[in-house]
Order: C-alpha cells, then structure tokens, then sequence
C-alpha cells in the first residue's frame, strides 16, 4: 500500500507540474515551463519505479514475527517415493511427486533497514522450490532427482533488483536464501514456518514426528 500511495502522489503531483507548465508557455515563460515540465517527468518516472517495485513485492510475502509459510502432507506412493501435496499461507495448493528420503524447502528473504521498517516496510519472504532428497551422498549424485519452482518465472523479479542495484538501495538490509529439511513419511504432515532468521519444519502428528524421532 505504501509503494501504490507513493506511485499515486507522483502522478498527481506530476499532472499539477504539467497543468502548470502548459500555463507557463501560453504565457511565453519558456524556461518556467521547462522546468516543471522537467519536474513532471522526474515524478513520473518516479511513479514509474514505485509500481515496478509494488508489482515486484506482490510476489513475496509480509512477514513479521515467525509465522507459517504453509503445510505439507505425504502419502506413500512406492519404495522411496512420496505424493506431496503443499498447500501454501495464501491458499495456493500444488502437488508433486517427491522421491528420496527426504524433502526440502528453500526461500529467499529480504530485510530492510530500521528506517524503511518505521515507514511500514516489513521483512518479505518467497517460497522458491521444492524437492526430494537423499540421505546417501552418492544417492543424491546418481538416483532420480525431483525439483519443482515454487515461484513461476516472469513478471518483475524484486530479489534481483535489490540484487543488482545494492549500493543504490541503502534501505535493503539483508538478502539471503534459507532451507529446511526432513524425512519424509506415509501420513505425515509438517507445518512450515518461517521468520527472520529463516525456514523451519515443524511436525504436526504422530507420523511426522516419529519419522523425525526415527532420523538417523
């Protein structure tokens, strides 16, 4: 909301420089129209990167105090091989097929300054994939991998412009990439939490906690 109040000023601010700048050339004061025809285009473009940064926000989350990120749930479907079915915190459900013994979750956070954070900036998260793993070292090398993107590409990629331009945002704090792991089990439900300091895996029954009581 902060970025989309900010895009609106600009623009009715530049329309007022415009209005007055149309005035000042009627009246022959060509240097007075040029400048705030000047202004005008500077709040404009202005306008301009405020939305691109609300568009590029829309895909991560707020996130304040820890809070949870989603819920996944396993069903046994053969040797080593599970039906995932993730559902995520704003409603969005997908299923995969995850083979190995465990799975994990990896997302990206971003922090801001305690300045932007006074202004209402909270901390942002974004869920960026998911897959299987395996517990042997020469299994992950050699046996059937399963990934899937969490995030689908296209649109505004806000992580790569606080990436890219770091030393002309003072305002980002921190930019990391965070990741939980557990074993995976038929029946088994694990909340996913997620704060500043990164993802958690919490279970919630018995068949997730004795497969993270069984963890070797």
């Amino acid at each position: 909301m902060i970025l989309e109040s900010i895009c609106a000023v600009c623009v009715l601010l530049a329309l007022l420089l415009l209005i007055a700048a149309v005035r000042r050339l009627r009246r022959g004061r060509i240097a007075g129209g040029a400048f705030c025809g000047g202004g005008a285009l500077l709040l404009l473009l202005g306008a301009a990167g405020a939305l691109a940064l609300a568009v590029g926000v829309r895909g991560f989350q707020r996130l304040g105090a820890e809070q949870s990120a989603g819920e996944i749930r396993f069903m046994a479907a053969g040797p080593r091989a599970f039906n995932a079915v993730l559902t995520l915190a704003d409603g969005r459900r997908e299923s995969f097929l995850l083979r190995g013994d465990d799975w994990q979750v990896d997302g990206r956070i971003l922090k801001w300054r305690a300045l932007a954070n006074v202004l209402g900036f909270d901390a942002l998260y974004r869920l960026e994939r998911i897959g299987g793993r395996y517990e042997r070292i020469e299994e992950e090398r050699h046996a059937p991998r399963t990934v899937y993107a969490l995030n689908p590409p296209g649109g505004i990629d806000l992580w790569e412009i606080a990436r890219r331009y770091r030393k002309w945002l003072p305002w980002v704090d921190a930019l990391y990439g965070s990741a939980t792991y557990t074993p995976m089990a038929d029946g088994a439900v694990f909340e996913i939490d997620v704060s500043q300091s990164g993802l958690l895996a919490r279970p919630r029954n018995p068949a997730a906690r004795a497969a993270i009581g069984g963890w070797h």
